[in-house]
């Protein structure tokens, strides 16, 4: 790990003192003394490699806690390893510190990485830490194993599969809500949704067994489909009214006078972390997921709710829009 970064330790003692110990002794990680690491092979398998960024104001609130900012961090990327039917085992890691961000609020997000990593025993190897006038950015390089040629594409889906979804969707859109004030989280289900989604690794086994496809819920649930749909070059249709939802969230559609609009936000919010993915039509429906849906050969998406078609738009969250179109209350 290399770069400058502000405070009273430099960046090398800020290093040893905050990262190394996340390292647990990987010895291809060389204590973070070098500027590479070592990932040794694991026979019969293949590597997989993923990353995504997260910037304050745009992926979580501005001021969020930094120790939960480390763990989203965390879990945001290992979802997408879920969604592969990985195994994940290392990261690497890059964040640039503003300059409100001190030795306290760096021990913190050190203190947040450290808990989850523990938790779903990866290994940092490695990365790098420097300054920035801002906002707050942080990335992780998550990788993991899977069984040879077995990785689970978007690109997979054939005509005559079912669209399945695991978990519940649309905690998340409403935890956001919740979070900016908007609506009511008496006991903080759905903001901690929200700010701490659940990578879906314990459904590696079966995706890898069934799917023909699958993508994480990070953009929106009809946006991810439409992923699969376009890597596979088939069509999609989806049947909104067969979400699965929390009884949070179904409590909060009851109140809403256009049904079918509220479906469509539940399905476009993005953040569930949850995995959508296309099964043969033959296979036993798996225990923790819902059809809703199926794939056809056609190109293009019909959408229905409340039991009329509908228009999502573009599905979900779709970074590079203009500044205008963009959520004005940070915390996508």
């Amino acid at each position: 790990m290399s770069g400058q970064a502000p405070d009273r330790l430099d960046e090398f003692g800020e290093i040893a003192r905050l990262f190394r110990p996340l390292t647990r002794g990987a010895p291809g990680a060389f204590d973070l003394l070098d500027d590479a690491a070592v990932v040794p092979q694991r026979a019969g398998c293949d590597l997989v490699v993923t990353k995504d960024a997260i910037v304050e104001g745009v992926h979580f609130p501005v001021g969020e806690a930094p120790d939960l900012v480390a763990r989203k961090l965390v879990r945001v990327n290992l979802s997408d390893l879920a969604a592969k039917g990985a195994e994940p085992f290392g990261c690497f890691l890059a964040v640039s510190w503003p300059p409100n961000f001190g030795a306290r609020d760096r021990e913190r997000f050190a203190m947040g990485l450290a808990s989850d990593l523990e938790a779903f025993n990866v290994d940092l190897l490695g990365g790098d830490t420097t300054s920035t006038p801002g906002p707050f950015t942080c990335s992780l390089t998550a990788l993991g194993w899977v069984p040879a040629g077995r990785m689970i594409r978007r690109g997979g889906a054939r005509p005559g599969d079912r669209v399945l979804v695991s978990g519940a969707i649309g905690d998340a859109t409403l935890g956001l809500a919740a979070v900016k004030g908007q609506i009511e989280d008496p006991n903080g289900r759905l903001g901690h949704r929200y700010r701490l989604p659940e990578p879906r690794l314990d459904l590696r086994a079966t995706l890898r067994r069934h799917a023909t496809a699958a993508a994480d819920v990070s953009d929106g649930l009809i946006a991810d489909a439409r992923h699969i749909a376009e890597a596979s070059g088939v069509g999609l249709f989806l049947d909104l009214d067969q979400i699965p939802l929390s009884g949070a969230a179904a409590t909060w559609l009851e109140g809403q006078p256009d049904v079918a609009a509220a479906l469509v936000r539940l399905a476009t919010g993005g953040d569930d972390y949850e995995i959508v993915c296309t099964m043969p039509s033959g296979v036993t429906r798996p225990r923790g997921f819902t059809v809703i849906g199926e794939v056809r050969e056609d190109p293009g998406l019909e959408v229905r709710a409340a039991g009329r078609a509908v228009d999502p738009g573009d599905g979900g969250w779709r970074h590079g829009q203009a500044p205008a179109e963009r959520d004005p209350d940070p915390g996508r």
